[in-house]
């Protein structure tokens, strides 16, 4: 057998990260694409992460250099599965004893969307775009997260295809709804190795019979919200929605609590709330029932908006009589609380994905290509906890800085240097500043101290 030719070096420590995926790359032109591409999603973002910046291009006339290129065949032409580099990516978080999941983490799901011009590029259509809060040309992507508030990290990513790309419309077979494809991916996250206590998902995913059948059938547990008036059958003179039978459980106030219990919540800047929790009754939702129905809040007097969870869950009642012979171990109001509020961490995931790594920033149009550039993110990402977690390595003080203090601001005329020279020994603390003497720290380090609660 030939011998491989050796692959021009990834710059300083993604080399290493960079050379556990190369036997799934099955020529030289890879294994340098794969290199070339991840260092320019990790570069400081003085403009976004197209292909002509990830190559170290001009913009617009640049587009047809060899670089650019290159990166473009790579993503769109290129003989590799993407499945299987996720796969791999996967494995490295399962092995490294900081990053391995355990029984008591989540599995978040949630879909985002960027908004996309035209009608020519994969999945997109006019869509409700939650990140601007209207209806919008855009593409949509299902996305899985697990997290036990000490780390996070992205799964599965699925691109969400709009009704009308299809002969039949919603009606056709291959159609698959947002709750659906999230469903399936999170059954396909536990076949992967990724175990949770639930699967922790927002109120759109709520009202889909699909979503809890999947997760039955995959025996999975789930903590979900529920719409606060979304109506439900009930005898008229019982409850009728989540907000009606939160007020039906007995309260005073802190010093006489009646029904609620109180639930202490930990932040990760360190300060620490006390909120408010009871089982409640409505409709099939019974306390010791198959199903429960959790209210936590701020104030049970007056229930705020901001400040109020309608959790349906599947973990039994510590008393529920079948709480012994159910799959999953028994849950407090507590822990149901805990577990809930872990899902903020898939909001925080984007804020790196996408306003660090160029998540939205492709300039493709295939479904394969799409597919491929979202596995390249997170493996920038799943790299950058690769590195929070390295030990401190020796500083090169030879190395020139790449953003000097009188470095001019930015739209002054400053050319930032390639990509590959910003990447030695460590990243950036803030999209501006990276250098090779630093010690090793991530993307994932510049919001941590502002993340959701632990």
């Amino acid at each position: 057998m030939t011998a491989r030719r050796p692959c021009p070096p990834a710059p300083g420590p993604l080399e290493e990260y960079a050379a556990r995926f190369d036997d799934l790359f099955v020529s030289l032109a890879q294994r340098r694409g794969f290199r070339e591409y991840v260092t320019g999603l990790l570069a400081p973002r003085d403009r976004n992460k197209t292909l002509t910046c990830r190559a170290g291009a001009e913009p617009v006339a640049g587009a047809g250099s060899p670089a650019v290129q290159r990166l473009q065949f790579f993503l769109s032409e290129s003989t590799w599965d993407a499945e299987r580099v996720n796969g791999r990516r996967l494995e490295l978080l399962r092995e490294r004893p900081e990053t391995a999941p355990h029984e008591g983490g989540v599995i978040v799901i949630d879909d985002s969307g960027d908004r996309k011009d035209g009608t020519a590029t994969a999945h997109v259509g006019r869509q409700w775009l939650g990140r601007w809060g209207k209806t919008d040309n855009c593409g949509v992507t299902v996305t899985t997260v697990w997290t036990d508030g000490r780390v996070y990290y992205p799964l599965h990513a699925v691109p969400y295809t709009p009704a009308h790309h299809f002969r039949r419309g919603r009606g056709d077979p291959d159609f698959r709804t947002k709750p659906q494809l999230s469903a399936a991916l999170a059954a396909e996250g536990k076949k992967a190795g990724f175990p949770c206590r639930a699967v922790v998902a927002d109120c759109a995913y709520s009202v889909s019979d699909d979503w809890y059948y999947t997760l039955r059938e995959a025996h999975l547990p789930y903590v979900v919200h529920l719409k606060p008036h979304r109506g439900t059958w009930a005898p008229a003179d019982q409850p009728h929605t989540p907000v009606d039978a939160a007020r039906a459980p007995a309260w005073h106030d802190a010093g006489h609590p009646g029904d609620w219990t109180p639930v202490e919540r930990h932040f990760r800047d360190g300060h620490s709330e006390t909120w408010w929790a009871a089982d409640a009754t409505l409709g099939g939702w019974q306390p010791l029932g198959p199903v429960r129905l959790v209210v936590a809040t701020t104030d049970p007097a007056t229930l705020p908006e901001k400040a109020t969870w309608y959790l349906s869950t599947n973990l039994p009642h510590p008393d529920a009589p079948h709480a012994a012979a159910s799959p999953h171990p028994p849950a407090g109001l507590a822990e149901v609380v805990r577990l809930y509020g872990l899902r903020p961490w898939i909001e925080q995931s984007y804020k790196q994905i996408k306003d660090e790594l160029g998540w939205a920033d492709f300039q493709v149009r295939s479904d394969r290509a799409i597919r491929r550039h979202q596995t390249l993110v997170n493996c920038a990402f799943t790299f950058c906890w690769d590195q929070w977690f390295a030990p401190p390595g020796p500083l090169d003080t030879t190395a020139p800085d790449p953003c000097p203090d009188d470095r001019p601001e930015r739209g002054t005329g400053y050319t930032p240097p390639a990509p590959t020279s910003l990447l030695a020994q460590g990243f950036t603390l803030s999209p501006f500043l990276a250098h090779p003497c630093h010690h090793p720290a991530t993307l994932v380090a510049g919001l941590d101290r502002q993340g959701p609660s632990g």
